[in-house]
């Protein structure tokens, strides 16, 4: 068996080092390896206190994933923070990297907790759809209060070294080389009279209307965890410690054997498969630093923002002198809202802007690792950007057009060099939307498929690989999603009920409420393109509004009507009257029953999406509809959904 853990003596002091890459993960090995060690080292008597420290680039970072779905093996976590903070030697935690979940809950067990400055720690279970199962909520309000416990673990973001020592979550922070320093503080700790264990420590109950507020921060519709971690260290506040701990192992594992958590943990593993392809192992992708951008429309300037953000240099390209500046002033706003919402200083909105240039001259591209065409979607448009980037553009330099529609290798037809092509579909708008489908041609070589991954782990995206055809993977789904609530409507299900039961489901919004936001002309004028080809295009409901001058908020109706400056929908007559013939039926539905139909209808396009290769994996498809769709984290997406 591998060995997961070194003791090492220095002086008085000994060091244990957990060595379980890549993240030092708690494997039932580690758990085994701890409480031995509490056992051999309370033993010796030369040794006076332990100081806990991990090997590689973190400190403990939470549960062994591979565990997820395994019962239970002992030793349990909760006994084994037991045993070190019963140990007869004092144990210090030295942290480095990010000290989560489980991790956290080691250190809580320890008598002290000194961190590196670029440390983090932090309870973020929650995220899973559980509740920490190891004495987070018991102990955390013990060490640093009960508003940083519910802070820590109800949001489950991590906190910085220097926040975490003014909360009272650590100790000291380490200038230099923490595991030497973790050992002087030991050796000067064991000089003095220790504080009490983190179970000793008195808590402060709070008064009703705190907790009142809390509640109402906590509630996330859909969601059991974030109610739950709070109730827990509520009654980890008001109750004894023992019973406290048996409280909170008994809720997280109800929570974790719940639909939520299934579903939060199968979109946890499908991120992390995601972002490293196994297709892709081995395969270098080629360096970008220059960033060029076809068009600086809201598409093109939200693509510029992102790669500004991620620290690439930027060159615009747009028609005509007024359509750069148009595109360099739409750019600046977008960084100037940044700025206002504390996500970017002033001074770094004006390093971001010196590292942008706009032209409509298109030899400045001629440096570029990288070119993004985000022009109109327009066949004809398109083949002609790309004709004039054959001319200008390095051999070497990777192309890609950011088309939500089109045949890519329409696009790129006749183009010199077609390894270098790549469909890179981002969604808008694309400084904030997370998804980004890749869309390989088939001459598309491995290093520029690898960059194309890279590229979005640099720009914070969520890559997903689609095949070629009408609509990709996302907006495929969404056209059968709309069709199957067109259906409904047929049928004689009313449309706000629809709306309604889609966001009780979890969605943000119903289909017909995100197409007014949108506008419904964007797929009639899709859905005309195409019957000008020749296709026989059936008329749709929306197609009966946008023809009555209905195209959604932007008009003051759509499948709703709106009321100047007021975007709360309100049910329209005259949408009744426009669609009274296409209207068959009296169809009453429950809200389930219409949500069990129209994910069953995004589903069973996945399958279809699946026999034709055009997603690789089930779990792909779940990606794009949670990143790019709005669908419910915690339902896992259509797929999982589906599957029961």
């Amino acid at each position: 068996m591998k060995t997961v853990m070194t003791i090492e003596h220095r002086g008085a002091i000994a060091v244990v080092t957990i060595d379980n890459p890549p993240v030092n993960a708690l494997s039932n090995a580690v758990r085994g390896a701890l409480v031995e060690a509490v056992e051999t080292l309370d033993a010796d008597d030369a040794v006076k206190a332990v100081v806990i420290a991990c090997a590689g680039r973190t400190f403990i970072a939470g549960a062994d994933v591979r565990e997820f779905n395994l019962p239970p093996q002992e030793p349990l976590l909760p006994d084994v923070v037991a045993a070190i903070e019963d140990a007869k030697k004092p144990w210090v935690a030295a942290i480095h990297g990010s000290a989560l979940g489980g991790g956290f809950e080691v250190a809580l067990g320890c008598r002290f907790r000194i961190a590196d400055a670029k440390a983090s720690v932090g309870l973020p279970e929650v995220t899973l759809g559980l509740i920490p199962g190891a004495s987070g909520t018991v102990r955390t309000p013990r060490l640093a209060g009960v508003e940083t416990a519910v802070k820590l673990a109800v949001s489950g973001r991590p906190m910085k070294a220097k926040a975490a020592l003014e909360a009272g979550l650590v100790d000291a922070i380490a200038d230099g080389d923490l595991v030497e320093e973790a050992v002087v503080f030991a050796e000067q700790a064991v000089e003095k009279p220790l504080p009490p264990k983190t179970r000793e420590r008195p808590v402060t109950a709070l008064a009703e209307d705190f907790w009142a507020a809390a509640e109402k921060d906590a509630a996330k519709p859909g969601y059991r965890a974030p109610l739950e971690v709070l109730a827990s260290i509520r009654f980890a506040v008001e109750n004894p410690f023992d019973a406290a701990m048996e409280h909170e192992r008994k809720i997280f594992l109800e929570l974790r054997a719940s639909k939520e958590a299934a579903a939060l943990r199968h979109v946890f593993f499908a991120e992390r498969a995601a972002a490293r392809p196994e297709s892709l192992k081995g395969i270098e992708p080629l360096a970008i630093s220059a960033v060029g951008v076809i068009g600086g429309g809201t598409m093109g300037a939200g693509i510029a923002v992102a790669a500004l953000n991620a620290g690439f240099s930027v060159t615009l390209i747009e028609r005509d002198e007024e359509a750069v500046a148009r595109g360099i002033r739409t750019i600046d706003g977008i960084l100037a809202g940044s700025v206002k919402r504390g996500k970017l200083t002033e001074a770094g909105r004006v390093e971001l802007m010196a590292s942008l240039g706009g032209t409509t001259e298109y030899r400045a591209l001629g440096d570029c690792d990288l070119v993004i065409e985000a022009v109109f979607e327009e066949i004809s448009v398109k083949r002609a950007v790309f004709e004039k980037l054959g001319q200008v553009c390095r051999a070497d330099a990777v192309l890609a057009t950011n088309t939500s529609y089109l045949d890519p290798r329409l696009i790129a037809e006749g183009l010199a060099n077609p390894e270098r092509f790549i469909g890179l579909h981002f969604f808008s708008p694309a400084h904030v939307m997370k998804l980004l489908e890749i869309v390989p041609v088939p001459q598309t070589s491995g290093a520029v498929l690898a960059t194309a991954f890279a590229l979005a782990k640099t720009l914070g995206k969520m890559p997903v690989r689609a095949g070629i055809c009408e609509g990709f993977i996302g907006n495929r789904i969404l056209k059968r999603y709309r069709a199957a609530a067109e259906e409904l409507v047929e049928q004689g299900v009313a449309i706000a009920d629809i709306d309604a039961a889609m966001r009780g489901y979890g969605f943000k919004m119903g289909p017909f409420e995100a197409q007014d936001l949108g506008g419904l002309d964007i797929a009639f004028l899709q859905r005309e393109g195409a019957r000008a080809t020749g296709e026989a295009v059936p008329e749709t409901l929306g197609d009966i509004l946008v023809r009555a001058g209905r195209k959604g908020q932007k008009t003051g109706g759509g499948w709703y009507d709106y009321e100047p400056g007021n975007r709360k929908p309100i049910v329209s007559e005259q949408v009744t009257d426009l669609l009274r013939d296409r209207i068959d039926g009296d169809t009453s539905l429950t809200a389930e029953e219409i949500a069990e139909r129209l994910v069953g209808a995004m589903a069973d396009e996945g399958r279809a999406i699946l026999a034709e290769g055009i997603a690789e994996k089930p779990a792909d498809i779940d990606l794009v509809e949670i990143h790019g769709y709005g669908f419910p984290r915690h339902k896992g997406g259509p797929m999982f959904a589906s599957e029961g």
